[in-house]
């Protein structure tokens, strides 16, 4: 059963695979790189105060502020562009489908957040949050409504493409609906 404004055919079905195979791999990968113990000799204290750390990286200047914040944005923000495509639909508005994966952005954050907080060398940082989730919306508002738009011209240029493969003379044409046998009771 197709989903309603999804793209039709096995077009719709390779984007859906791949977006949520290559979903999975960088999942897998962001929990290997925020899971691991971290050997260090001392450990800072939790950040729970929102935007504490990033004043405290700009105040380092901006070759100083660049890796730590750019690390914040880069870490999730795959997910603006993987988790619309491993959903697959074309006509959706494009604030709702915002507002999703910023919310799948932040929850994913979050769960990474908590898992943090039993594995040693890792403490909680309300920032890297607040920088995850910003990098999904950037990745998210920077990419998929030029996507969406791009696949919906190309649906509309093709729709010999999206209807089905052309059937030959050779091949069998439908003939209509299967008979049915009517039930016959048993006499009694």
């Amino acid at each position: 059963m197709q989903r309603q404004g999804s793209i039709g055919g096995s077009a719709a079905n390779r984007i859906r695979v791949t977006g949520g195979v290559l979903l999975a791999t960088h999942l897998a990968l962001v929990a290997w790189l925020m899971l691991r113990p971290l050997d260090v000799p001392w450990v800072m204290p939790p950040n729970l105060r929102p935007l504490a750390g990033i004043r405290a990286d700009l105040a380092l200047g901006w070759p100083g502020a660049a890796r730590p914040l750019g690390e914040g944005l880069g870490l999730l923000a795959p997910l603006g562009v993987l988790l619309p495509a491993a959903h697959g639909r074309l006509t959706v508005s494009p604030l709702v489908s915002l507002l999703r994966t910023a919310a799948a952005g932040a929850l994913i954050s979050l769960g990474i957040a908590l898992l943090q907080t039993g594995v040693p060398g890792r403490v909680v940082d309300v920032d890297s949050l607040l920088l995850n989730t910003a990098g999904v919306v950037l990745a998210h508002l920077a990419v998929v409504p030029a996507g969406r738009s791009w696949l919906r011209r190309r649906a509309e240029r093709e729709p010999v493409a999206a209807a089905g493969p052309a059937v030959g003379i050779a091949e069998e044409l439908s003939q209509g609906r299967t008979p049915t046998i009517p039930r016959v009771g048993i006499a009694p």
